[in-house]
């Protein structure tokens, strides 16, 4: 979902075509921000697992270099159906749990440009995301987990379709964070979770986005033996700078972006599941959409 034409005197139709760039999220990284919060470092204990995402995204707003709207009439709305399949072993390496992971997300995505009358809207596979490596320890009052993911192309891509779910490159991840408890209870908890994507080139194009680092954390409380809730939030930068000879924007604008609000997690007996909330209401966007996260997580252990 970027980049944004900086310049406002630009010919519209240079307009047209970054705009193009920014709805298909070319040059923006795989990881969908908010997909986690309280206690977002913690893996499961051993065992399969089915967690199904399901994240809501809208903005009319695109900040510009400076932090400011841009009053280009963007209009965004995006769905994200995700299923994830979580496999923790019996196995250690080097004291931690091992297990891995599978990511396949189907993608709804409606954008209007209303300056320039674009508008087009897809619902398609996305890029499916790969995690070989999941690292898992425990400690009495302490979760540390730690990853190592790839995600694929293997979403359709046009680049004449804003709507486009596919990004066009591949995309390494690492991951590693943690979550402290304040009691021995666990009743109280503080998690931070860190991951940076470095993507190749596009196939399709002479571009390569720039490296970001993200950041995902949520601070919760347990209210009972089966409600928690608390509040959690995320940011990302860009750190390096976008490159290829198809570039038309100053490569020097690293986009960032952050969000806050509050979160839900209930524990189901009867079905033996667990469902989380969270909503984000971004802010101190640069170069990149602002707007709303909902996020709905349900995890069934098998």
């Amino acid at each position: 979902m970027k980049k944004h034409v900086w310049l406002m005197s630009v010919l519209i139709v240079t307009v047209l075509g970054t705009w193009i760039g920014i709805a298909q999220g070319q040059l923006t990284g795989h990881y969908p921000l908010g997909s986690e919060g309280i206690k977002a470092a913690t893996l499961p204990p051993p065992g399969l697992y089915l967690r199904n995402y399901n994240s809501f995204y809208r903005a009319t707003t695109f900040k510009d270099r400076s932090g400011k709207s841009s009053g280009l009439g963007l209009d965004l709305t995006a769905f994200a159906f995700v299923p994830r399949l979580i496999w923790i072993s019996e196995h250690k390496f080097l004291g931690a749990d091992y297990g891995a992971d599978m990511l396949v997300p189907l993608i709804y995505t409606d954008f209007e440009l209303n300056t320039v009358g674009v508008k087009d809207n897809d619902f398609y596979l996305g890029d499916i995301c790969l995690e070989p490596v999941d690292l898992a320890w425990h400690g009495a009052q302490y979760d540390i987990g730690a990853a190592l993911a790839v995600w694929m192309p293997t979403g359709k891509y046009n680049k004449n379709k804003p709507a486009s779910p596919g990004k066009d490159f591949w995309t390494t991840m690492f991951t590693f964070g943690g979550t402290y408890y304040f009691d021995t209870e666990k009743t109280l908890s503080a998690s931070i979770l860190g991951r940076y994507e470095i993507h190749s080139e596009m196939d399709h194009k002479d571009m390569k986005p720039g490296n970001n680092v993200l950041f995902e954390w949520g601070v919760g409380k347990a209210l009972t033996e089966t409600v928690e809730m608390g509040m959690a939030g995320y940011c990302q930068w860009q750190l390096t700078d976008d490159s290829g000879s198809d570039i038309t924007w100053d490569k020097s604008i690293h986009d960032r972006v952050a969000g806050i609000g509050p979160e839900v997690s209930v524990f189901i007996p009867p079905a033996k599941m667990f469902l989380s909330c969270r909503a984000a209401w971004e802010f101190s966007a640069v170069d990149r959409p602002e707007g709303t996260t909902v996020t709905l997580t349900l995890t069934k252990p098998f």
